[in-house]
């Protein structure tokens, strides 16, 4: 499992059947202090997940098959399994694009 932030959308005309009105999403692996590394990856969502958000995404072709496609038999290999909400400090309230305010 690895945390990513979500960068973009993905887009095909042409798919393997399993990916037929699934949501792809472009994803690069983030350390905790939301420096990004690695390669950017597709991944599958079916959480609701957005440009900009913290994700955790998985490997796990179990997850990834039965619980978002429905099916073992596909190529697909990351999917969202979680959206990290952003985390307050003390005295900081939320403005309404979703950064934060020092209080």
């Amino acid at each position: 499992m690895l945390q990513a932030k979500i960068f973009g959308k993905a887009t095909s005309i042409l798919k393997h059947e399993s990916l037929e009105g699934k949501k792809l999403l472009l994803a690069v692996s983030v350390e905790p202090d939301g420096q990004p590394y690695g390669d950017p990856m597709i991944v599958l969502d079916y959480l609701g997940a957005g440009i900009g958000d913290i994700v955790l995404i998985s490997s796990d072709g179990s997850y990834t098959g039965s619980k978002i496609v429905g099916t073992r038999k596909t190529p697909a290999r990351w999917g969202v399994v979680g959206i990290i909400d952003p985390a307050k400090k003390a005295g900081e309230e939320e403005a309404e694009d979703g950064d934060f305010i020092a209080g």
